[in-house]
């Protein structure tokens, strides 16, 4: 069982990083209401207030900015003296946290995650997607997922497979209706399903071929935010998707979609799992490495 001082500490700190009660407490795996009383209640033994609220904003009191910097390092070394009693436990246990791509989680779910917790049951993954990038230290993950060149030059990485590409396809039947673009520069005739991205940009679907590169502001009849929803789009009949290969790589093989211009697609650095180095480490945190090290050597 958590011990409640704590909990009340870490609270403070994940409103304080998150500026947002809502998404500390979507961190912290409570609700609103029952976070907003943690913290109503530790500011009431406090005497004093530690953040100030509207219904727009949050943010830290002098106060509150006093605590937080004390606590912060405090609760550091606390944690660090549980990882390392923990990391004297035979059987995994407790909590990882993750952060990633939504594309770099879907990419190594199977292979890894689904892998991690039917051997070791006795952990609990949690496994936060987020299209912006995170320092996973400060926001408290113990991993993060990322493509390899994006993962922060301090932290050991861990391949989670080979390179990876894009894959721009439609359905048989779009295709049988306007044909098949054999150029990039063909999908400006074409109904293309655009993407919009975290933030707020449009994205733009990126050729290369001997040398030659190509960035693309497609026009379509719907804008999407989700992959999801972009290939239910393309199956559909709603025009052409830009997607990673590996997440229509099924519909590919059953006929569902048909892949063009595969050698304008350019291929991507590989997806890596990393974290900071620790001197001491749980079961669970060792032995999810150690997973992800087992896989990189298939």
């Amino acid at each position: 069982m958590a011990d409640p001082g704590l909990t009340r500490l870490t609270s403070v700190l994940a409103i304080a990083r998150r500026k947002s009660f809502r998404a500390a407490a979507l961190e912290l795996g409570v609700s609103t209401t029952a976070l907003s009383s943690t913290i109503a209640k530790l500011e009431r033994e406090l005497g004093v207030r530690l953040f100030n609220r509207t219904t727009r904003s949050v943010a830290l009191t002098e106060a509150g900015r006093a605590f937080v910097e004390q606590v912060g390092p405090a609760l550091d070394i606390i944690r660090e003296a549980m990882e390392a009693v923990r990391s004297h436990q035979g059987t995994p246990s407790g909590t990882l946290r993750i952060n990633a791509f939504a594309t770099a989680a879907r990419e190594a779910f199977a292979p890894l995650i689904r892998e991690y917790v039917q051997r070791h049951p006795g952990v609990h993954v949690d496994l936060v997607t987020e299209g912006r990038l995170v320092d996973i230290v400060a926001d408290g993950y113990d991993f993060g997922i990322r493509s390899q060149d994006m993962v922060p030059v301090d932290m050991i990485a861990v391949p989670l497979g080979g390179p990876r590409s894009f894959a721009v396809v439609g359905s048989p039947a779009y295709f049988a209706a306007h044909g098949r673009p054999q150029h990039p520069g063909d999908l400006r005739d074409h109904a293309c399903i655009r993407v919009r991205l975290p933030d707020g940009g449009l994205f733009r679907w990126k050729f290369q071929r001997s040398g030659e590169l190509l960035h693309l502001d497609v026009n379509g009849p719907i804008t999407l935010d989700e992959a999801t929803l972009a290939r239910m789009a393309v199956l559909e009949n709603v025009g052409i998707g830009y997607f990673m290969e590996s997440d229509v790589r099924e519909d590919l093989d059953a006929g569902r979609l048909i892949q063009i211009l595969p050698d304008w697609t350019p291929s991507l650095p590989p997806v890596c799992l990393y974290y900071p180095s620790r001197r001491n480490s749980s079961a669970a945190f060792q032995a999810f490495v150690n997973l992800a090290r087992e896989l990189a050597d298939r």
